[in-house]
């Protein structure tokens, strides 16, 4: 079986992907092969944006030719257009890397930890069910500032972009259970 566990910034995904863990489920955490393919896409990124950011006061190379992902999320949570410019660098490298992990344990039990799954219905397509996680918006908050240290301003860019997250995976008709942590 195949599910993804998704839903807002600091709703509790992680934890109930621990969750699974404990009962036996490989769980392949999106956001972690996210910073590894914006590593693998370096130059695709640094050529789509580096000029945008500059523009903007931002460095998003550091020293050792690494992209820096905090100056880059500053930079893509400020339009949605680049966002979705990024989403297209990075999805078919996310794909990729996905059904990989999926053909090499099959017949195993596995959660798909994805906020934005529903963005690559080949991979959505894939699961059995979603299990999206809701918590108070204040909850939210205090997670998202104790564990990432972002600036307040930040993080309500992040909470306002996933405004619709919800409503986007219905649209799916993908068979949703909810979780309230």
């Amino acid at each position: 079986m195949i599910i993804c566990v998704t839903g807002k910034m600091a709703a509790g995904k992680n934890y109930i992907c621990s969750q699974y863990e404990k009962q036996g489920w490989l769980c392949r955490d999106a956001d972690k092969d996210v910073h590894q393919v914006i590593e693998l896409a370096k130059e695709d990124i640094l050529k789509a944006f580096a000029h945008k950011a500059e523009k903007a006061g931002l460095k998003i190379q550091n020293h050792d030719g690494s992209i820096n992902r905090r100056e880059l999320g500053k930079l893509l949570f400020s339009s949605p257009e680049l966002i979705k410019q990024q989403e297209e660098i990075i999805y078919p490298y996310i794909t990729k890397l996905t059904k990989q992990f999926i053909q090499e344990n099959q017949g195993k039990n596995i959660v798909l930890n994805a906020t934005l799954l529903f963005k690559t219905p080949e991979l959505l397509s894939l699961c059995d069910y979603v299990v999206y996680v809701k918590a108070n918006v204040f909850k939210r908050f205090m997670r998202a500032r104790k564990r990432d240290h972002l600036p307040v301003k930040q993080i309500f860019k992040r909470f306002y972009s996933q405004r619709n997250l919800f409503r986007n995976y219905k649209k799916t008709g993908v068979n949703i259970q909810i979780v309230r942590n």
